[in-house]
This record gives C-alpha cells, structure tokens and sequence, in this order.
C-alpha cells in the first residue's frame, strides 16, 4: 500500500492517465488552432483590444 491506496487502484490511475494523454494532446493542438484563428481574424477586422 502506497499512500493508502491498493496496488490494483495505482493501475487503474495509470491506465486512465496513459489513455487521457492522446485526447490532451489533440485538445491542446485544437485550443491552439482556435487560438490563432482567433488572433487572425481580430488582426484582419482591426479589432485589436
């Protein structure tokens, strides 16, 4: 037992952050996208704030 928890319970966080990392990883590339797509089109109408 490690910090109260069972060995089984430390592989199921692991399993659940090992599959969480690809849906991070294309958020973050989509987050990014917006992000510039949003800065593109501020610039393109002058609306710089």
């Amino acid at each position: 037992m490690f910090l109260g928890l069972a060995w089984y319970w430390w592989l199921v966080i692991a399993a659940a952050l090992i599959i969480s990392i690809p849906f991070k990883v294309k958020f973050m590339k989509w987050w990014s996208k917006r992000q510039q797509e949003k800065n593109g089109q501020r610039g393109k109408r002058g609306d710089d704030e």
